[in-house]
């Protein structure tokens, strides 16, 4: 839970670019990449990451609206990345301007039950973490290059002359 709304956007900030580096990697024809036969696509998580800009935050109260709530799922990943890009700020935008740090401890209705201001925000970040590490395994399978988030990819780590650790 977070307890500052800077330490927040400073996470914030890490994350999104991490997020962008994921999604800027996708292709077209990569978002038909299944997770499973019948379930979700690569292009169904990675437009989830998006929609969830809007619906998590507006659900807790720090956007008045959901604004991408029922929007289908872009055609291109270039469209999937440019909602992304323009959501994504609009997020610590949206906490700065109206939430304070002595705010984060005050319960919000959230899913059925109650949360803290300030464990929304860490949920979003791992919400988005988890769905982002499901995209660079889907993004495996659809033969993509997989950009590093918490250090070097596979590829990278070639890219530097070393052998990746096993």
């Amino acid at each position: 839970m977070y307890s500052s709304v800077s330490d927040f956007a400073t996470d914030w900030q890490y994350e999104v670019a991490a997020t962008g580096r994921v999604l800027a990697a996708l292709t077209d024809a990569s978002l038909a990449q299944p997770v499973a036969p019948g379930g979700r696509t690569l292009g169904m998580v990675a437009w989830h990451i998006v929609q969830s800009l809007t619906e998590m935050p507006h659900t807790a109260g720090v956007l008045s609206t959901d604004e991408l709530h029922g929007q289908a799922m872009p055609t291109t990943a270039q469209e999937i990345y440019a909602a992304y890009q323009h959501w994504a700020p609009q997020v610590t935008a949206a906490v700065t301007a109206h939430w304070t740090d002595d705010q984060l401890r005050d319960k919000v209705p959230m899913y059925g039950d109650t949360w803290a201001k300030g464990t929304v925000l860490s949920v979003l970040i791992r919400h988005q973490a988890h769905h982002r590490g499901q995209l660079t395994v889907l993004m495996r399978q659809a033969g993509l290059r997989v950009p590093g988030v918490y250090g070097p990819a596979r590829e990278e780590w070639a890219d530097l002359g070393i052998s990746a650790p096993a």
